[in-house]
């Protein structure tokens, strides 16, 4: 299969903008599976919650939905994205699977970043991995990589290919992906953003490197730290099903639990 991570530079509010430029990258590129990065089409530092509120919209009915999955449809493909979600009132930090087969399925960012404590709730929704046509997929979302239960759940729960949504602000993520691939023995998709957020309460600019790991730890691409691009790489998804380290050794198997808590 191939998998794709879209690495945008958007301007922070401008939704309806910030969506044609995903969708043009995306259209750049023939893909199973695309991964865009958190909060891709309303920015990411917000000054208030009623501005975080402003820019969210609903799982399923809003237009990121709507243009996204007439995407997928259109190109057969699956579309991983990051969104300030609105659910009776209350905002998380979300992201979505969306397929042409109808797959629709949300997360909410478990480990919230600094400021986002100001603006979402924790998530509420466990771990899950996506079964599809192309390769089984799990989704976290940026500051979710520090820590590895993060991976190692959705590893466990048979997770082929994690898709890894971000807005990185902190240097440590690009390297620290090929680790939680080997441990693991999964691929993984990190879409991170460039450029910066300019807003008279502050400025937050972001480091791109978006990359796609290999289940032996090996960077199989890695983009820009200053540009927007679409990058495309091509997996085995079936390799992730191994967890043999040595002939005697089997990851998961060799795990013991109860000695963990």
């Amino acid at each position: 299969m191939i998998i794709s991570t879209i690495q945008t530079n958007p301007s922070f509010g401008m939704k309806e903008a910030n969506t044609i430029e995903a969708l043009t990258l995306m259209r750049s590129v023939e893909a199973d599976v695309y991964v865009l990065p958190e909060l891709f089409a309303s920015g990411y530092h917000f000054a208030s919650a009623a501005e975080a509120a402003s820019l969210a919209e609903a799982f399923k009915t809003g237009p990121t939905f709507t243009a996204l999955t007439q995407f997928a449809e259109a190109t057969k493909s699956f579309v991983v994205f990051g969104f300030a979600e609105t659910d009776n009132g209350t905002l998380y930090n979300s992201s979505a699977i969306v397929g042409y087969d109808g797959t629709c399925v949300l997360y909410r960012k478990v480990h919230l970043f600094d400021r986002e404590k100001l603006f979402f709730a924790p998530g509420n929704l466990e771990f899950t991995v996506v079964t599809t046509p192309v390769a089984r997929i799990g989704m976290m979302i940026c500051f979710d990589w520090y820590f590895p239960e993060s991976a190692r759940t959705l590893a466990l729960k048979g997770a082929q290919l994690i898709a890894h949504p971000s807005n990185l602000v902190l240097p440590h993520c690009p390297n620290s992906m090929p680790v939680r691939s080997l441990e693991n023995r999964v691929f993984t998709a990190t879409a991170n953003r460039v450029g910066a957020d300019l807003r008279p309460h502050g400025t937050l600019s972001f480091i791109g490197q978006s990359q796609i790991t290999s289940p032996m730890g090996e960077i199989l691409h890695r983009s820009s730290a200053t540009c927007a691009e679409a990058a495309r790489v091509t997996i085995e998804p079936g390799r992730a099903d191994n967890k043999s380290a040595t002939e005697r050794n089997n990851l998961f198997a060799d795990r013991r639990p109860e000695f963990y808590a």
